[in-house]
């Protein structure tokens, strides 16, 4: 009994309305709402002008069967020399639909060899 006697006189002391105050703390939280879908609506706007960034950069290359290729060499190094070329030797190509080469390597000390890979992994060759 005597604490909710001081608990009033405190309310009372500050001028503090129970249900003025319980309306402030919803109407914060409608705001803290409205900040968060804010948030999310222009991080998902950076993410579509970043792609169509990212997309327009992109090359589309136009690869012939016969012509000779540069594949990419991807594989992790811990310790990579400065001057080694990222990019592996001479193939071959057969073009496949939507972007897919297969790869023809004439050079290997074994049968023809044949694999398939992206082709954006590929860069042509334009020496001798």
């Amino acid at each position: 009994m005597e604490l909710e006697h001081k608990a009033y006189w405190a309310l009372k002391l500050l001028n503090f309305d129970e249900v003025t105050s319980g309306e402030n703390r919803k109407l914060q939280f409608l705001e803290l709402e409205e900040i968060r879908m804010n948030t999310y609506e222009s991080s998902k706007i950076y993410e579509q002008k970043m792609k169509v960034y990212h997309d327009k950069k992109l090359q589309r290359q136009n690869f012939q069967p016969g012509q000779q290729v540069l594949l990419f060499n991807s594989k992790l190094r811990l310790f990579p020399r400065k001057l080694k070329s990222k990019w592996s030797r001479l193939f071959l190509i057969k073009v496949r639909p939507h972007g897919v080469v297969e790869l023809v390597d004439h050079a290997a000390c074994t049968p023809e060899k044949r694999w398939i890979v992206n082709g954006q992994h590929l860069k042509i060759y334009n020496g001798g």
